[in-house]
Formats: structure tokens, sequence, C-alpha cells
């Protein structure tokens, strides 16, 4: 395989595209494998004050095969159409190719990151494997102000599901180490991928 991927994972608003940006490195978007609200079968939430919407961070809203193809072939020859996807009219607007131009490692990061985990080890493919952890708090504050900022959803919407997410940190965190994930903050992530990271081809 020509390339192998970095799989970042952890809570939302833990600072995993941040970090993504911060290494340089071509970035596959797994939030953009986010099913549409028009598809059937969309899991929904069954309690609290949201019950009965979607539950858009349940694994089943999101194309697991869908992200493990697009990986496979990124691995494979170095480049890959992508699809891109509107968070605030939840629906895919359309597709790009990401191209790896000459690098041997992209980071692939997302709320689902780890589900893909397993099968990329499987399969060779894996460079590392992390979740990305900040304290619930800050965690917390950062997501809403993002989220707020780019108006994914309803704020009394984005504000339950913050103070839910935050409580639930946890469980996400134990889930992705179980899958396979380290658990570092964003800097020693940072630190230890910078250190490893090979040269790019020429």
């Amino acid at each position: 395989m020509p390339a192998r991927v970095l799989v970042l994972a952890g809570p939302s608003g833990a600072g995993k595209s941040r970090l993504a940006e911060r290494l340089g490195l071509p970035v596959l978007r797994l939030d953009d494998f986010y099913r549409s609200a028009s598809d059937d079968g969309l899991p929904l939430i069954t309690e609290g004050a949201n019950a009965g919407l979607v539950d858009w961070d349940h694994p089943d809203s999101w194309f697991l095969d869908d992200a493990l193809d697009a990986i496979r072939t990124l691995c494979r020859d170095g480049r890959a159409r992508v699809p891109v996807y509107d968070i605030a009219h939840s629906g895919r607007s359309g597709e790009q190719l990401l191209d790896l131009d000459g690098h041997q490692v992209f980071a692939a990061e997302g709320i689902f990151a780890q589900e893909v985990v397993p099968a990329c080890e499987r399969e060779g493919l894996l460079e590392a494997a992390y979740c990305v952890t900040q304290h619930p708090m800050v965690t917390f504050w950062r997501r809403l102000t993002r989220d707020l900022r780019e108006h994914r959803k309803p704020p009394l919407v984005l504000v339950r599901r913050g103070w839910s997410l935050m409580r639930a940190q946890q469980q996400v965190v134990q889930h992705a180490a179980a899958l396979g994930c380290r658990q570092v903050s964003p800097d020693e992530a940072f630190a230890e991928i910078r250190e490893r990271q090979p040269a790019r081809r020429g």
C-alpha cells in the first residue's frame, strides 16, 4: 500500500479537526459520510428533551462501509472521490477529489472514526489510532460555540445535545479505547505524530 491511515477519534468538540489541520496531512473528513435526513431507518433519540429527533450521535446515522471503501481506495491509489456533507441541512451537497499528493500517511477524523479502526488494522492499513480528549467542560464549550457559529442545528437542540454528550463523554472514550484507540490530549497527539511522521514522496 502506498499510504496508511492515521485515525483521529474522540468526542465531538475535542479538537480532532484542529489537530488534523495542524499536522499538515491530507484529511479524510469522516463526518462527510453521514446519512441524509431523508434516509429511512435513521436512529431516533428515545428519551429526554430531544426524544423523537434523529440521533446523529449513533453510528447507524453514518455509512461505515462507504468510509472504509474510501480509506481503502486512498491507501491503494493515493486519491479517491469523497462526499461533501452539509451538516446545517443534514444532507450531501456534492463530492470532491481527495488527492494525497505523495503523502505516505493521511488523517481520517470524525466522531465515528473509531469504528473504522478494527477493519483498518486487520487489513494492514492503519498507521495509528488516537482518541483525542479534553476536560468535558472544555469539550462542551468548544462544541457549543462551534455548532452555534456554523448554525448546525437550532440553539436549544444544540444546548441539550451538548449537555447529553458531556455526560456521555467517558463512555465515548472507553468505546474508542475498546476498538483500538489510545487516549491522548491534542498536544500529546501532535507531538507524537510529528515525531513519527514519514517524509512525503517526491
